[in-house]
């Protein structure tokens, strides 16, 4: 008998069964016993978007220590599938065209990725009609960054690169499309700085384009500084909002020290002094500041030192001179926001979070600050954190500790179906329609990274509604060949169920799960006997089962 389609009666039999019961706090903290491929499955889940076939067998024949060590070293020139999709796709000649497809007979490669700051700072203008030429290097990086999480060989390094535009969040679709325009060089950042210093980083931050103007620093000017960046500085780049103590000290004086001679914490006189260190950063935008006195319009950072404010500055009790030289009281309240030891523990527990657990164990926090603290002035700072983290006994046993959010879900899925895959704007939408826009989320904190927010019934659904639309070749860029994959040898209800359960999950799902995925197949029956129905029939049913399993609280575990 014909089955009907997924969403509109899947859903339904989710509920009925339990299979994927509404992902709640109740299903997300039963956890199944870790099974024998724990650590391959957390090593392929954390550190990357999820296996592919073949790799959980080949974690485990090079070790899980050597597989931390290879993900930590990443070289594109041993990425050649990655590079040569990168080359290949192409994206509709009109963004805005409601096409889903991915229109390879009139489309346009990917052209602006390895453009520098100045090449694609031409392509703004003050013309509304070129619009579109503004937003394309935006929607390049968003259709790369697909490319890139389902293809990738070096998964760790997406996963990080990830981690730090969320904490550098900047909304490339805020009101200046400059930001757009200049967001494959903001990118390129991420990637460059991901397993490096992160004071070297925070200052590249600091002088892109995309934070100046989203932050509105490249308009801070002396009498009175803007304080929207060095807010965020101190809030959410470094020491972070639990280091915020002005509800308790009004002073710089009263701010206890630490054991180190440190302020414990940040006030809002710090914020204050801090912005009147930034005057003066700002974008080489042709901007007249003078008369017929015009900046450089080239795109890049630009000191300008009649912006400048160059009194005495005071901040985190350390006193800055006046009239110091170019970009130096900038510097300065940067190297006192990298090195203070709240900066340490604010970014080392985000990393626990992202790679552990939501609430990451305490001990392994320490372990990443001490790392963190010995290596400040190493080019490698954050790779030696990270390894420290991935290599502790604390990462061992995070397994059923995070789970995916919409973009991790989709792609993972991509990713264990082999599926054959280019990005489109269709695809785009199937994680924007669950809350999880890829550059766009609309405050500086950046994403979430807690279960709690991804949740929700608006999330949960649009991501299965991700889930089946990629399986029922609603979108022409992707294409998902389930019936290929199966073996002829696999004859039985429970040897279809089984294997592709495996597939997605590495594990079996409890005995009551797999009954009724089954009985979905194959409701009139037994389950080991050689199924009935015809092999187009079984393709039919896989294009529901296989998405099916997929809605599992099980998958949804990273």
């Amino acid at each position: 008998m014909r089955r009907r389609n997924l969403l509109g009666a899947s859903v339904a039999t989710i509920a009925a069964t339990g299979i994927a019961q509404t992902v709640g706090k109740s299903s997300v903290s039963a956890q199944t016993a870790e099974p024998a491929n724990a650590l391959e499955q957390l090593a392929l889940n954390r550190m990357g978007f999820g296996p592919r076939t073949g790799d959980v067998e080949r974690v485990k024949a090079m070790g899980f220590a050597a597989y931390v060590e290879e993900q930590l070293n990443p070289s594109d020139r041993d990425n050649e599938i990655t590079e040569q999709r990168l080359q290949t796709v192409t994206l509709p000649r009109d963004l805005w065209d409601e096409d889903k497809g991915n229109q390879r007979t009139r489309g346009l490669r990917l052209s602006t990725l390895d453009q520098s700051l100045t090449e694609l700072w031409q392509l703004f203008g003050e013309d509304e009609e070129e619009e579109d030429k503004w937003f394309r290097p935006l929607i390049e990086v968003n259709a790369a960054t697909w490319i890139r999480a389902v293809y990738s060989r070096w998964q760790l390094r997406e996963v990080l690169v990830d981690f730090w535009h969320n904490h550098f969040n900047v909304n490339a679709y805020a009101d200046d499309p400059r930001i757009a325009v200049t967001w494959p060089f903001y990118d390129r950042l991420m990637h460059q700085h991901c397993l490096g210093n992160f004071r070297a980083f925070l200052e590249a931050v600091a002088q892109s384009p995309a934070m100046l103007f989203y932050l509105d620093n490249a308009t801070s000017r002396a009498s009175p500084a803007n304080e929207n960046y060095a807010r965020e500085l101190f809030e959410l780049h470094t020491l972070g909002a639990d280091h915020y103590v002005n509800d308790r000290y009004q002073s710089w004086r009263d701010v206890p020290k630490d054991a180190s001679g440190q302020p414990i914490g940040f006030i809002d006189e710090d914020v204050y002094e801090a912005a009147r260190a930034f005057t003066g950063w700002t974008v080489a935008d042709g901007e007249e500041f003078g008369e017929e006195e015009f900046l450089p319009n080239t795109g890049n950072f630009h000191y300008h030192n009649g912006w400048h404010d160059p009194y005495q500055k005071r901040i985190l009790g350390v006193e800055l001179p006046p009239n110091q030289p170019p970009l130096a009281d900038g510097h300065h309240v940067l190297d006192l926001v990298a090195y203070h030891p709240g900066t340490a523990r604010h970014v080392c527990t985000k990393l626990c979070r992202r790679l552990i657990a939501d609430d990451p164990p305490e001990s392994v926090v320490e372990k990443a600050i001490a790392t963190w603290t010995a290596a400040q002035k190493e080019p490698n700072q954050i790779q030696q954190t990270v390894r420290t983290i991935l290599l502790s006994t604390e990462f061992r046993s995070a397994f059923q500790q995070k789970i995916k959010r919409p973009f991790d879900l989709l792609v993972s899925y991509l990713r264990a179906t082999d599926a054959e895959f280019s990005p489109s704007l269709g695809v785009f939408w199937a994680t924007e329609s669950s809350g999880h826009i890829l550059f766009g989320w609309p405050t500086p904190a950046g994403h979430p990274d807690i279960a709690q927010h991804w949740l929700g019934t608006h999330s949960v659904l649009g991501s299965w509604q991700g889930l089946a639309s990629f399986t029922n070749s609603e979108y022409p860029s992707v294409n998902l060949d389930l019936i290929g994959q199966l073996s002829r040898s696999l004859e039985t209800p429970r040897q279809i169920v089984d294997y592709w359960t495996n597939r997605l999950i590495g594990y079996p799902l409890p005995e009551p799960s797999t009954r009724a995925l089954i009985e979905f197949i194959a409701p009139d029956q037994s389950p080991d006997e050689p199924f009935q129905a015809s092999r187009s029939e079984l393709a039919e049913r896989l294009t529901q089962l296989v998405p099916l399993i997929a809605m599992s609280p099980e998958f949804r575990w990273r």
